[in-house]
C-alpha cells in the first residue's frame, strides 16, 4: 500500500516538473518572438509612416545633398548618413585602442588593490547621460580643440584634405572625440569579460614556452578572444551611430558634406533631434520618418554584419565566444 502511493507521488511529482519545464520553455520562446515582433512592428509602423517620401523620392532620397522645405520640395539624406558614418569611424579609431588597453590591463596586468575600483569606475561612465557628455563638450572640449588640439594638428598634417580650413572647436572631429569617450566603458567592459573568459591554459602555455608578458597576451589572450573583441566593437558602433544629445550639441549642425573634418556637420540622429518638431508639410514630416527608417536600417547592417564575422571567425578556430 505504501509502496503504491510512493509511486503514485513519483508520477505526480515527473508530471508537475514536466509542465514547469513546458511552461518555461514556451515562456521564453515567447518572450524571444515578443522581442522580434516589437523589432518588426517598430519598421513596419516606419515604413507606413514614411510611405509618401519613399513614393515620391525613391532611392534618390538616399542620394539627394538638398533638404529644402519649400517648395518644389526636395529631400535628401546623404548629408546625414556621411556625418553619421566619418563621426562613428572616428569614434572608433580613437576609442577602440584606449579601450582595449583598458580591458587588457584590468584583466592581465593590474594589481587586486585597484582593479575593482577601477573597473566600476569605468563601468560608471556609461551612466552618465548623454546630455552630460554633450555639455562637457561644448564647455570645456570644443575651446580646446579651437585653441589648442585643432591648430596643433594642422600645423603638422595641415597639408592633408580632411585637417584643412578654420578650426572652430564644434565640428566632426569633436563629435567624433565625444562618441569615442562615450563607446569606451561599453568596449572595455565587454572585452574586460572576453579576456577573462580565456582559459588560464593559454596564458600557462605561453609562458612555459618563454614568452614574455606582451607575448603572452599578444598571442594567448587576444588570439583567443578575437571573437569577443569583434563583438565589443560592433556594440560600441551600435551607440556610436545612434547617439543623439551629445553629438547634436558639439558637431555644429550644418548641412553640408565635407572633407575637413574641421568643418561643421549632421548625423541622422542629431538632424532629426533639432528639426523634427518643426516639419512643415506632411511630406517633410514622411521624409523625416523616412530618415528614421534608414538609421535603423544601418543599426541593423551592423549587427547583421557582426554577427557573421563572429561566426566566420569561430568556425576558423581562431576565437571564441
Amino acid at each position: 500500500m505504501h509502496f503504491f502511493r510512493w509511486t503514485r507521488g513519483v508520477g505526480r511529482g515527473v508530471s508537475a516538473d514536466t509542465l514547469g519545464e513546458s511552461l518555461f520553455r514556451w515562456f521564453s520562446t515567447l518572450v524571444a518572438l515578443g522581442v522580434v515582433g516589437v523589432l518588426v512592428l517598430i519598421a513596419t509602423l516606419l515604413f507606413f509612416e514614411a510611405e509618401a517620401s519613399i513614393r515620391v523620392f525613391g532611392w534618390s532620397f538616399l542620394g539627394g545633398t538638398v533638404w529644402n522645405p519649400q517648395p518644389p520640395l526636395l529631400f535628401g539624406a546623404l548629408p546625414f548618413v556621411y556625418g553619421t558614418l566619418v563621426t562613428s569611424a572616428l569614434a572608433l579609431l580613437f576609442g577602440v585602442p584606449i579601450s582595449l588597453g583598458i580591458a587588457i590591463f584590468l584583466s592581465e596586468l593590474a594589481p587586486s588593490w585597484i582593479r575593482i575600483p577601477l573597473t566600476y569606475v569605468v563601468e560608471l561612465l556609461a551612466a552618465v547621460p548623454s546630455v552630460v557628455y554633450g555639455l562637457w563638450g561644448i564647455f570645456v572640449l570644443a575651446p580646446v580643440m579651437r585653441t589648442s588640439i585643432e591648430p596643433f594638428i594642422q600645423g603638422i598634417f595641415g597639408f592633408l584634405p580632411i585637417f584643412q580650413g578654420t578650426p572652430i572647436g564644434l565640428d566632426k572631429l569633436s563629435a567624433g572625440v565625444i562618441l569615442a569617450i562615450m563607446i569606451i566603458p561599453t568596449i572595455s567592459s565587454v572585452s574586460r569579460e572576453a579576456f577573462l573568459a580565456v582559459p588560464d591554459s593559454q596564458r600557462e602555455a605561453a609562458l612555459s614556452l618563454g614568452a614574455t608578458r606582451w607575448e603572452t597576451t599578444r598571442l594567448a589572450v587576444l588570439r583567443y578572444a578575437r571573437a569577443g573583441l569583434f563583438g565589443a566593437i560592433i556594440l560600441g558602433l551600435g551607440r556610436a551611430v545612434g547617439e543623439t544629445m551629445a553629438v547634436t550639441m558639439t558637431i555644429g549642425n550644418k548641412n553640408v558634406i565635407s572633407v575637413s573634418l574641421f568643418d561643421q556637420g549632421q548625423t541622422i540622429a542629431s538632424w532629426i533631434a533639432n528639426n523634427f518638431t518643426e516639419a512643415e508639410t506632411p511630406l517633410e514630416l514622411s521624409a523625416f520618418i523616412e530618415l528614421g527608417l534608414v538609421l535603423m536600417l544601418m543599426s541593423l547592417i551592423i549587427n547583421i554584419f557582426a554577427r557573421l564575422m563572429v561566426a566566420r571567425v569561430l568556425r576558423q578556430g581562431e576565437g571564441a565566444a
